[in-house]
């Protein structure tokens, strides 16, 4: 007799983390298996609101749409089959067409178009790389992976990846157009 998985739907996923037994925990839902992230550590947190303070201060100098951070759940995959995808990015940018009519309190049903994921020692490598490909795979146009220990930033678009360091300049291309950050200055000290 076999026996047959059981997977989570975004709508029983959304159920779940409002009891109040998850309110503090940081979960996502990667192909219908809820996932346990650690709380970030305060590098971690002092790179993301670097990132996000200056990104913020960009969109909305430009009127060009919504900045998310704190690990803002995206939908990224609805499978007929139960195994959606719920990821949470760091730092997100929706642009001003994207940007949904009305701001609810619901996950965003698309990958935003730029996700910075600000990546932590206990990050595998194998759920980055899995996280990235569904980012692309949701409409998310680049993805740029922070990597706070070798203060070095790896860009990703549909035309690859393309590793940063110190003095080289981080753009935003035209994807948030106008925007751009020397790598040194992401991180502290």
């Amino acid at each position: 007799m076999a026996i047959q998985e059981q997977f989570i739907t975004a709508e029983t996923f959304l159920d779940l983390v409002e009891q109040p037994e998850y309110q503090d925990r940081v979960l996502e839902l990667v192909e219908g298996v809820i996932i346990e992230m650690p709380k970030p550590k305060l590098k971690h947190g002092v790179v993301t609101m670097r990132l996000a303070l200056r990104i913020g201060i960009h969109v909305e100098t430009n009127d060009l749409g919504l900045v998310t951070a704190a690990d803002t759940g995206f939908i990224l995959e609805r499978n007929p089959h139960g195994r959606d995808t719920i990821r949470g990015v760091d730092v997100g940018f929706i642009s001003k067409p994207r940007v949904p009519a009305e701001l609810e309190n619901v996950w965003h049903e698309m990958g935003p178009d730029l996700a910075v994921e600000v990546i932590s020692p206990n990050n595998k490598t194998s759920d980055t790389h899995l996280k990235v490909m569904q980012l692309m795979d949701a409409g998310t146009r680049l993805v740029w992976l922070v990597y706070p220990e070798s203060r070095t930033v790896t860009t990703h678009t549909a035309a690859g990846a393309k590793t940063l360091r110190g003095d080289d300049t981080l753009s935003g291309g035209d994807v948030l157009p106008g925007f751009e950050l020397r790598v040194s200055d992401i991180f502290p000290g």
